[in-house]
């Protein structure tokens, strides 16, 4: 138990003492402001006197009730309030904060006792969820997510997926969202997953629901060992049980003192073992009300510890499990969460427990009068830097400077900043922008790097160091959304390395912050505090101070701590002055992480903090680009002279060798369709989205694109915003049609329209992995057309189409040898086989695509309708572009014998068809190719049927020979 001192520590921290020496400040002030008042006015009476006191108390009192005045001048009303004080002292703690770190490797335990063999299984969590919809379902999801531990949903009831593959298990852990649901599993599948737990030694955590009944000793069924429980139980003042050896992340540290919530209500499942098999975890008291303890607990039994979160150690039936009480509504079930799941993995699921801690404070010199820090306040800084220090090994403030504004203060903030550069030294720094001017408003790269070279030059002078490799930018312009022209003059004045910013992917949710590298800089992603520009007085925090404590105590800055390995903050200049908040969010925030956590916080330079990050996390090096302006904060920081109007609307995605050349023909000779400009190095095909073209940014695609054109005599429609819903009523937009279709009457030119329909076309889009999620990143509402013949001959096609380009490979190896290659084989024979023959599993590669985007906006083409009649396909076309009025090509293509397919009608006798390498006459196949091919895509060939039939597509005739044969 803890002592009471702490207790009345706490109380005091939380009824917010102090009050009697702001009344105390305010009334001195008032008598220096009344005195001075009537020794120039001479002419106030005692009675006048009075009154003005009586008035002025009045005011204070409102003022009390309502909070601060808007228009008092912050050095006033700093005469009437006192700052917060870290009050919080962990009872576990030595009085200099050293902590004994003592937990239990997982990866030695095993269900019963004694050591078993480790099988093969992958990291992954298998989560049954009661609902799709479920709020704790939800928020163990999140949870999963935020900590980046791989999971599958299921809900419950239904059956079991598949658990393992061959002698490997695919989960290493099973989380129920309501554990009564695995309880009552049906024997058939209880068996199932218990004997998977056992064989592979891993365990079971749940959530015991809330309950409209309630029960008081009730045995839960279907458990190996007895346990009983209560149920609607109000509870108070949580603590752990230091020797639970579930405890790995969370630290038996303190109590957490008051009633304690749950979801919908504040009642909770509390648990009695009646086995040696169980042990407790956490513990709490019954919430007395009124001097009565709440619902059924008996009399006497008011300070009997209540277990709240349980533990099954598996002697009874080979099966380790954790039950908590209630969901996560309550903080620290969140950690205790994390420790389950690793204590039921065996250490599989492991969080790390090294946090590095980088607090950068924003800013320097740029603010207000009122409010930039004076001597004292830099002196506060210095010695909570001390202190943090012995907290967290290697800590500094980190500090970005606009030079711009140095002595912009009244005499009392200009010695702050001349105290802050006489101990220069004993901070690191960053080059924030000089004028605190926003990166993506600069359009020319000379001036935005004379503007910095300015920021520079005043660090020389004033002994700042200036290779600290680490800038930012004010309000994170430029960073992401990219502007290239930040990233270059970085690296040219600064030789910057690394920034950070939070707004990739997004500010919102949290969870999903991530880093990228762009032209060579690394960018980490940057947490919040809760501390903005304005948070300057605790009686302004949004919320007021219990708000703040909220976050700090167990909420989510606590837990932005305890999730991310690697946290950078932002902080302001003004949040370290006036009521120094950031002082006291982060003295707090880290006391209390010490308290109740076994983490060791360090902090380490920006460039060394980057390296490790992308060391941890090597997949997110390349970034995934999204929509500038699907996001209203993106938007505010994009250069204006960028436009989303540049982007594509449709892609023709492939395959090769399809028809996708004649398709971009057509398309083109649309008068309000446009497509990219071409690429000196892959002509009309950009390649963004699959190769190292995408690395090079959005500004570098979107150049391929020219900015919004008005048509003088166009009034062409499209939606594309609203695709998916208009689409739907179009029965056959995405259908094939053997017969012409009845065609309304066309337009020669389309009517006046304000801006051309883009797109692109890139045939090797189609069967790259990575292009489906890159695309609807930056495109989620593009529509998508496609080109299928029969996979055999598109294999063929591609052989002979190298050969004719003259491939090595191709001219020295027959078709046969090509497809028959093996993994022994030279590297590039069996790169050539993959060009052959993995575009042509279309049933794969299709459902990659439709992962990400809805069928609606997705058109399916037979490549040889397309060249038997381009018209009724180009038609269908349009309709799927809901372009109105439709475009004549009955006109404008005509059939070339000499050539064997459709071309551009140029005049009365005269054909523009493709080039030389279009429409090439091969060889046949040979016979003993034909069936290796059929065999190889029979299975896919299937999978295609079944696709077009769950799509509502008919079949196209080359598709039913195929399966046929």
């Amino acid at each position: 138990m803890l002592d009471e001192e702490h207790a009345r520590i706490l109380d005091k921290r939380k009824s917010g003492g102090g009050g009697g020496s702001r009344v105390l400040r305010f009334f001195l002030w008032l008598s220096c402001w009344g005195w001075n008042l009537r020794r120039r006015l001479h002419l106030v009476t005692a009675k006048r006197w009075l009154f003005l006191v009586i008035l002025a108390t009045t005011a204070y009192v409102i003022y009390s009730s309502c909070g601060k005045p808007a228009q008092v001048h912050p050095p006033l009303y700093g005469l009437m309030r006192t700052r917060p004080e870290v009050l919080y002292r962990c009872p576990t703690l030595s009085s200099s904060g050293e902590r004994m770190r003592k937990y239990i490797d997982h990866a030695t335990i095993s269900a019963g006792g004694g050591n078993r063999v480790r099988m093969k299984i992958d990291p992954k969590v298998l989560l049954f969820v009661e609902t799709t919809f479920s709020k704790l379902g939800r928020d163990l999801a999140e949870l999963l997510v935020h900590n980046r531990m791989k999971y599958k949903v299921e809900v419950s009831g239904k059956s079991l997926p598949v658990l393992r593959n061959g002698e490997k298990g695919r989960f290493s852990t099973i989380l129920f969202e309501n554990y009564t649901k695995y309880l009552s599993l049906d024997e058939w599948n209880r068996n199932i997953l218990d004997k998977y737990c056992a064989e592979f030694d891993i365990g079971i955590v749940g959530f015991m629901p809330s309950r409209d009944e309630t029960f008081v000793g009730a045995e839960l069924r279907n458990t190996a060992a007895s346990l009983l429980i209560d149920t609607n139980v109000r509870i108070k003042d949580a603590y752990l049980n230091p020797s639970s050896s579930v405890l790995r992340l969370t630290r038996a540290g303190d109590i957490v003192r008051g009633p304690l919530p749950n979801e919908p209500s504040d009642l909770w499942t509390v648990f009695y073992p009646n086995h040696t098999t169980y042990e407790a975890v956490s513990m709490a008291t019954p919430f007395q009300e009124g001097g009565e303890a709440e619902l059924h607990a008996p009399p006497g039994t008011v300070n009997i510890p209540l277990v709240t979160v349980v533990q099954d150690k598996g002697e009874a039936d080979g099966i380790r499990r954790v039950i908590f009480g209630a969901g996560l509504k309550f903080w620290l079930h969140r950690l205790l969460l994390l420790d389950a799941i690793s204590y039921s993995s065996r250490g599989r699921l492991s969080v790390s427990l090294k946090r590095y801690i980088l607090i950068d404070i924003d800013d320097i010199f740029v603010g207000e009068r009122g409010t930039r820090l004076k001597k004292s306040d830099v002196e506060a800084i210095l010695t909570a830097q001390e202190g943090l220090r012995r907290l967290v090994p290697g800590f500094k403030f980190n500090l970005g400077f606009s030079a711009k504004y140095f002595h912009f203060g009244d005499d009392e903030e200009n010695a702050g900043d001349d105290l802050i550069l006489e101990n220069s030294d004993k901070f690191m720094w960053f080059g924030h922008m000089w004028n605190h001017i926003q990166p993506h408003l600069y359009s020319n790269l000379t001036q935005l790097m004379l503007d910095m070279m300015k920021n520079k030059d005043f660090a020389k002078e004033h002994g700042i160091p200036t290779d600290f490799g680490y800038s930012v930018s004010p309000h994170h312009s430029g960073v992401y959304p990219v502007h290239d022209l930040l990233f270059d003059a970085w690296k040219k004045v600064w030789n910057v390395k690394v920034t950070s910013t939070e707004e990739y992917p997004h500010l919102r949710p949290a969870r999903l912050r991530r880093g990228f590298i762009h032209r060579g800089i690394m960018v980490l992603p940057r947490q919040t505090c809760g501390l903005f520009t304005h948070t300057i007085f605790i009686d302004r925090y949004p919320g007021g101070q219990s708000k703040l404590d909220e976050s700090i105590w167990g909420g989510e800055l606590f837990q932005s701590v305890v999730y991310n390995s690697i946290n950078v903050f932002m902080t302001h200049m003004s949040n370290y002055g006036n009521d120094r908040l950031g002082l006291y969010t982060f003295e707090s925030v880290i006391k209390y992480v010490q308290c109740w956590t076994n983490l060791q916080m360090v902090t380490l330079p920006p460039v060394l903090l980057a390296e490790k990050y992308f060391k941890m996390h090597p997949d997110e090096g390349d970034p995934i680009w999204g929509n500038p302006c699907d996001d209203p904060r993106h938007r505010k920081i994009w250069s204006s002279n960028k436009t989303c109007d540049s982007l594509p609307q449709f892609l023709v995605i492939g395959p090769q060798k399809t028809g996708t050349t004649a398709l971009y023909t057509f398309l083109t000779m649309h008068p309000a369709i446009s497509s990219n400009k071409p690429s000196p190095e892959t002509f009309e095909e950009v390649q963004f989205f699959n190769g190292k073209n995408y690395l090079r940014g959005l500004d570098w695609y979107l150049k391929f694109f020219a900015s919004e054109e008005v048509l003088p005599t166009t009034n062409v429609t499209t939606s594309f915003a609203h695709a998916s819903s208009s689409f739907a009523s179009d029965d056959d937009a995405n259908a094939h049609h053997n017969a012409v279709p009845t065609l309304p009457p066309f337009h020669e030119e389309p009517p006046p329209h304000t801006k051309r329909i883009l797109f692109e076309k890139s045939a090797t889009y189609f069967d790259n992995e990575l292009v489906p999620k890159r695309a609807h990143a930056l495109l989620p509402r593009a529509k998508l057309v496609t080109i299928l013949i029969s996979p055999a001959k598109r294999a063929h096609s591609w052989y002979q189409h190298m050969r004719a380009h003259n491939d090595s490979v191709a001219l020295n190896y027959t078709f046969y040898e090509v497809l028959t290659a093996s993994v022994g084989s030279p590297k590039v024979l069996r790169d050539l086989r993959n060009r052959c023959l993995n575009p042509g599993r279309y049933a794969q590669n299709l459902e990659r695509w439709l992962s990400y985007f809805p069928p609606q906006q997705l058109l399916i083409l037979d490549g040889e309708e397309l060249r038997d009649d381009p018209v009724a396909v180009m038609y269908r076309l349009q309709r799927f572009l809901q372009i109105q009025p439709l475009f004549d090509y009955s006109t404008k293509l005509r059939y070339d014998r000499s050539k064997g397919f459709y071309c551009q009608v140029i005049s009365q006798n005269r054909n523009k068809c493709l080039g030389r390498s279009k429409g090439r006459h091969y060889p046949p196949m040979d016979d003993r190719s034909e069936k290796y091919l059929q065999s190889y895509y029979k299975s896919h060939n299937s999978a295609l049927e079944k696709l077009l039939r769950r799509l509502d597509h008919s079949i196209p005739p080359w598709l039913r020979e195929d399966l046929i044969e």
